[in-house]
């Protein structure tokens, strides 16, 4: 099972038992969290996939933080030739690492009437 999830202005395509990096959440290293923000979830297969309008309802996905880290120095160099203007920065951006325990929905219920129409097919 996989599913889109909405975390740090980001969309991100876990499954069970993977780790992924997001920005920095405040929740201490070896807790659980629970994202509640599910775009989409399905099987990897293509079978029964839920799109939500926004989010999936009822759908969660639990992960447990395993520690917060700073990225790798990305440095800006800014430059203006014959004004003798140069400047330097540099940033380390903060994130989580979350390993992914559980992903939960409900299942998609095919009525009655619809598996009546795929038999008539």
């Amino acid at each position: 099972m996989f599913a889109v999830v909405y975390v740090g202005g980001k969309q991100i395509k876990v499954r069970e038992k993977d780790t992924v990096d997001v920005e920095k959440l405040e929740v201490e290293a070896g807790k659980n969290v629970k994202l509640a923000e599910v775009l989409l979830m399905g099987e990897e297969d293509g079978s029964d996939l839920k799109i939500g309008t926004p989010y999936v309802e009822g759908a969660h996905v639990e992960c447990e933080v395993v520690e917060h880290a700073k990225d790798d120095k990305v440095r800006v160099f800014k430059f203006n030739p014959k004004k003798r203007y140069h400047k330097t920065q540099g940033h380390r951006q903060n994130y989580t690492t979350l390993r992914v325990l559980k992903i939960s929905g409900k299942k998609a219920t095919v009525k009655k009437e619809d598996k009546k129409e795929e038999a008539a097919i």
